[in-house]
């Protein structure tokens, strides 16, 4: 037997043997990237005290690494690695195959590596985010109908000139309500980029909006929300956007990360003009 056809039989037999819940927690790695020990609990361990929520989640995630499904990075806390419970997890190559996950479009799957703390915490914040909105579905505030984060939520589009642009959200999302259906790209800011940085980033938003493109295929132009981790970074991005094309002003909407959910299922959305 090849070591293709190996590959593939072990594939199927693991698959066999994997539960609702098994696969559920893959199928969120494979949304996010990167969950938290505490964020899996969260997302999939609603019932019994704090203590039994934690142990049955560092269960699962020890079979899951066992399997050779998940990646498991160690996390410092506090000054000191806490543990299982410190740890942070992504889905292996093995584990997309037994998901049947491709890579973005169809393309190479993507390996989960010991990155830099920053690009770790970024992901985990952009994760956070996530866990808020499907708790905020939970409780009946809002239906979480898609969440993409990157590079799924990335869109591309023809420049004046001709050449291919590509706007690079965090996330896209779209919640819906009694009344309608609002829609946000998300960008996820930890103060690590400067506001020249941030200025062309939301310049190439407004490129977006006026090439019509999301129009045409969703309706509308989702409301560009930048989640940032205090008050005074949010003031120096509220500059920025003031010195921005008058037009476009309302394209944006500025919040701190710890109330993102609630402010991306509140925020008005943009018109289809």
């Amino acid at each position: 037997m090849s070591r293709s056809s190996s590959t593939n039989a072990r594939v199927a037999r693991l698959r066999q043997r994997l539960g609702e819940r098994d696969l559920a927690v893959l199928g969120a790695l494979q949304r996010v990237r990167l969950l938290s020990l505490r964020q899996i609990q969260r997302l999939f361990f609603a019932d019994g005290s704090p203590a039994a929520r934690t142990r049955r989640a560092q269960f699962l995630m020890k079979r899951l690494h066992r399997l050779d499904l998940v990646v498991r990075l160690s996390r410092v806390i506090g000054g000191i690695r806490a543990g299982s419970s410190g740890f942070v997890y992504g889905l292996s190559g093995f584990g997309q195959a037994v998901i049947d996950a491709g890579g973005p479009v169809g393309g190479k799957r993507r390996r989960v590596w010991e990155t830099k703390p920053y690009f770790q915490d970024h992901m985990l914040e952009v994760s956070e985010l996530y866990v808020q909105l499907v708790e905020q579905h939970w409780d009946g505030r809002g239906d979480l109908l898609a969440f993409d984060a990157e590079p799924n939520a990335w869109r591309h589009h023809t420049g004046p000139g001709g050449e291919l642009l590509v706007v690079k959200p965090d996330a896209y999302i779209r919640i819906g309500t009694t009344a309608l259906e609002r829609s946000a790209f998300v960008e996820v800011d930890l103060s690590t980029e400067t506001l020249p940085t941030i200025q062309r980033k939301s310049a190439r938003y407004i490129d977006y909006w006026r090439s019509g493109v999301e129009q045409q295929w969703r309706g509308v132009f989702p409301k560009v929300v930048w989640l940032v981790k205090d008050d005074h970074r949010r003031e120096h991005i509220e500059t920025v956007i003031r010195k921005l094309a008058h037009d476009a002003h309302e394209l944006f909407e500025v919040g701190l990360l710890h109330t993102g959910g609630p402010l991306i299922s509140d925020a008005p959305q943009e018109s289809a003009a």
